[in-house]
């Protein structure tokens, strides 16, 4: 190894494990194949499935996994994250976080909960007009309706946050001047 790979070497830490590397790449894989094949009921169904395999796995690994990926690293008071959101929008770098940022903590979380509503109610609407998967019968032709409409607001939701999360990597980014995307793609953030 160089002088020069060795020092690059020396400036960085592991931050996010294989596991949540895996996790976000396949959770962007499986909503884009549920986003695009709505159509394609079989191939949207599983897709939903693998998310929420994936959202389930990760819940588990946010209170086993290693020190970044635990949800106990990223709690955060409101004051904090709104200091950190508006010194973000105003393209301030303000205090560095190794892990998850303030902003992207609640962000995060918030996409976890609405794909998990997504996927719930996608279940559901595929018991009740294909009476088969995990929940088939459970809903009624009377709620079916209601049910399918909270699917489509929760995608929605979910796809809103994930435009906002996109937009927070690239201002976090730039902003503190680093590569949050090859850091999800290599572990390794600079200290």
């Amino acid at each position: 190894m160089s002088h020069t790979n060795r020092k690059a070497v020396q400036h960085q830490i592991y931050v996010w494990d294989a596991f949540v590397r895996l996790f976000h790449w396949m959770l962007v894989a499986s909503v884009a194949v549920a986003f695009l094949t709505e159509k394609a009921l079989l191939i949207h169904v599983l897709a939903g499935y693998a998310v929420g395999a994936l959202i389930a796995a990760r819940v588990v690994w946010g209170f086993i996994g290693s020190r970044y990926a635990r949800f106990s690293a990223h709690v955060y008071a409101p004051s904090t994250t709104l200091r950190y959101i508006r010194d973000l929008l105003i393209l301030r770098a303000g205090k560095r976080r190794i892990g998850h940022s303030p902003g992207g903590v609640y962000v995060i979380m918030f996409l976890l909960i609405f794909l998990a509503g997504t996927v719930v109610t996608g279940i559901l609407v595929y018991g009740d007009e294909q009476q088969t998967g995990l929940l088939a019968g459970v809903v009624t032709n009377e709620t079916g309706e209601t049910v399918e409409e909270w699917h489509g607001i929760f995608a929605n939701i979910s796809l809103a946050l994930i435009c906002v999360h996109i937009v927070g990597v690239c201002l976090r980014s730039l902003v503190y001047r680093e590569n949050l995307v090859r850091a999800m793609f290599t572990g390794h953030k600079r200290k």
